[in-house]
């Protein structure tokens, strides 16, 4: 009798539980418009053009509606509550950036667990009281500006920092007096993607002209200029440096070398892993002179060694350099390989204490590797595990320098180095509250459609069952020489605590494997980016990892287009995606803010050539009418000036009318966010909130916490 009660209760449970998981969403009715585009002879219909209007009453009635159904669903999820509850917990640790040197004293990061922002602190030597520098909650109530570029000027009296509102890419630069922690009258606007670069009493940096009123998140921006702004002067006095009239998608980045012999001047198109170089002896009055004016490698200057410059380039070395020249004499019989190419990638050259310290990229993890300056390897930093290194940073006269590790369970602990003896010495830890021992990690290469081999990265719970029944989220980016590696989250804790299997993909159009292994997954070669990704959902469903009942897909911005061109291409395959902040739109993504740049990357639709190949892919154009799609929550948010909001807005609509299939199709919005730099931490809890007890949800899994 009891068992047969027991029997009751499960199947009343089951039932309710696939009654609530299959709730009948009414979405909102999203008009049609008459809007067909003609591409070099082909129609292409744009029924929700009006959605690219985010000043219109109708867009944001849209938006209000959409969010409304959203949230109505997500508060129906029993556990929603109790997974915020865990993260919440999870997210209140102290968290520290490495120490930076500013003559007698230090700066750091720090945020005390739950703050919304880091605060900037200031001691005198390692062992000094910390104090306040800059608190930026008290530039907002809701947490909602963040910090940009902080930058101390050479003789470290002053700070420059730039704050972006609401998660914008649009940076405002201030100034403080270190000694006094007050402001100067120096107030800059309009600048984006650039910081500050101190020269005596003031700094280069690069901005747009200002758009107009009500464009500001839209507007294409275009012909970037450098300037110079001299300390208690206005902008409007600010001496120009350097634009160019013909061209308007040159962007200029200015650095000055530590000793303020040398001005270098870097000028790229869009995202290209190709640049100009200039450069001025600001100790004479010579004119800006070119190094080298062909966009035909990459070129980024290191430091100088008196009136030489230490240059890493990928000039015919895929996997990147180290040269030596004069910037008098550039021409290549004159270079001098200082460190040649190697089977790894160079990731980083940094010059301190004497030593360049070199990053490279071992199938997708740090290894470091030290030199003198003449090229001699020397010997490795021993890393305390397999994962990922960033720091090294100082000058090349001192001996003591930070880096911080991480790994996917390993939170993130910075080192402090002495340079002269080759030795690490812990210096912080993170105290997150979980067992570290509980997990593994391990990384495994499987073949992608062409037989190509591409490296994933496998977390989970010790003693896990391949009985193909886990379930799994898989995330991948795949584009603009990023690569993807070992990194700790805090958000993933309350995954794999319940027995997700996480899985990282290291896809073709990423470093991983240098500018081959980018150009590999670019232009019309887009598809093999998508090809790998689906082989490796191959491989998890495969090897018993799981099945396309339990695995869910993530990726945002480029990742975001990467997911809705694979759940168009395989819907079969998942059963939840998370396309996020997304490139959605290829045929018009170059249209708004700084789309254009990635036409380097991706190719635009006004080239005929290059239109075949978009159409074929685009998520928004390759949603099939009849199909039954995975449960998908696009999101995106209303200061995203990086990937313009109405690439899910259409992409939402579009997929709702189509979608033949019982899986929810929700799109969530936020507000006072952007493309997701500088997120407060209030809103970064209640978006992994939200994904993840959707996730769960529609698995039909109640999650212990």
């Amino acid at each position: 009798m009891r068992s047969y009660i027991k029997l009751l209760v499960l199947i009343a449970f089951i039932f309710s539980s696939l009654s609530a998981q299959n709730q009948q969403i009414k979405y909102p009715s999203t008009k049609k418009i008459d809007h067909v585009d003609d591409y070099h002879g082909t129609k292409v219909a744009d029924p929700y053009r009006w959605l690219e209007d985010n000043n219109s009453k109708e867009t944001a009635d849209w938006v209000e509606a959409e969010n409304k159904v959203t949230q109505d669903y997500l508060s129906k999820i029993p556990f929603r509550d109790d997974l915020r509850k865990r993260l919440t917990d999870l997210w209140n640790y102290e968290k520290y950036s490495a120490p930076s040197k500013h003559g007698e004293y230090y700066t750091f990061s720090k945020n005390d667990g739950l703050q919304e922002q880091s605060v900037i602190y200031i001691q005198k030597g390692l062992s000094g009281t910390p104090e306040v520098l800059l608190d930026p909650n008290k530039l907002s109530a809701d947490g909602s500006i963040s910090l940009g570029s902080l930058v101390f000027s050479k003789d470290d009296k002053y700070l420059s920092y730039g704050i972006s509102r609401g998660g914008s890419d649009w940076r405002e630069f201030y100034v403080m007096d270190v000694q006094t922690k007050k402001l100067t009258t120096d107030y800059i606007k309009w600048s984006k993607f650039s910081g500050t670069s101190w020269y005596k009493d003031g700094f280069y940096y690069s901005r747009y002209d200002e758009p107009k009123a009500g464009e500001e998140l839209k507007q294409k921006v275009e012909f970037q200029k450098l300037y110079y702004h001299k300390l208690g002067t206005p902008q409007s006095e600010d001496k120009l440096v350097m634009e160019d009239k013909e061209n308007p998608k040159y962007g200029f980045g200015a650095g000055v070398t530590d000793d303020e012999r040398f001005l270098i001047i870097s000028v790229s198109q869009g995202t290209a892993q190709e640049n100009l170089l200039y450069f001025k002896d600001l100790t004479t009055d010579m004119p800006i002179k070119s190094i080298f004016t062909k966009f035909e490698a990459d070129y980024s200057v290191v430091d100088n060694i008196a009136d030489k410059f230490l240059i890493s380039t990928n000039y015919q070395a895929p996997n990147n350099k180290l040269i030596l020249i004069d910037p008098n004499k550039p021409e290549k019989e004159n270079w001098e390989t200082i460190i040649p190419e190697a089977k790894e990638v160079m990731q980083s050259v940094s010059f301190v204490g004497g030593k360049l310290f070199v990053t490279y990229l071992k199938d997708a993890t740090s290894k470091v590797s030290v030199f003198d300056t003449n090229g001699k390897y020397l010997y490795d930093v021993k890393l305390p595990a397999v994962g990922t290194c960033g720091g090294f940073g100082g000058k090349k006269d001192e001996f003591e320098t930070f880096y911080t590790f991480t790994s996917f369970t390993y939170p993130p602990t910075i080192y402090k180095y002495d340079v002269k003896n080759n030795k690490s010495e812990l210096f912080r830890k993170a105290e997150v509250k979980f067992n570290t021992t509980e997990f593994e990690t391990k990384e495994i290469f499987y073949k992608s459609k062409d037989g190509t081999k591409v490296p994933m990265f496998i977390v989970h719970k010790k003693g896990l069952k391949l009985d193909g029944n886990n379930p799994t989220l898989l995330y991948a980016y795949g584009g603009f020489n990023i690569s993807q590696q070992p990194g700790f989250s805090v958000a993933r804790i309350p995954l794999i605590e319940n027995g997700v299997v996480y899985a990282l993909a290291c896809l073709r159009g990423g470093s991983e494997y240098g500018e081959e292994w980018h150009k590999a997954g670019m232009f019309e070669k887009k598809q093999n980016v998508f090809d790998d990704f689906i082989a490796a959902a191959e491989y998890l469903i495969k090897n018993k990892y799981t099945n396309p009942n339990k695995l869910a897909v993530q990726g945002g911005s480029n990742g975001g287009l990467l997911i809705g061109a694979v759940i168009n291409q395989r819907p079969d395959l998942y059963k939840v995606a998370f396309p996020q902040v997304g490139v959605m739109d290829m045929l018009r993504f170059h249209k708004f803010t700084i789309g254009w740049a990635w036409v380097s990357e991706y190719g635009s639709s006004d080239n005929p050539d290059q239109f075949k190949y978009l159409i074929k892919y685009s998520p928004l154009h390759n949603i099939k009418k009849g199909t039954g799609y995975p449960a998908t929550m696009i999101t995106t948010a209303d200061h995203d000036d990086r990937v313009f909001p109405a690439h899910s807005f259409k992409y939402a609509a579009t997929l709702q009318e189509m979608n033949s299939g019982k899986n929810p199709t929700l799109i969530r919005i936020e507000t006072k966010v952007g493309h997701g730099a500088g997120t407060s931490t209030s809103k970064s809890i209640e978006l992994s909130t939200d994904l993840f007890s959707f996730m769960f949800y529609n698995m039909g899994i109640t999650p212990k916490f």
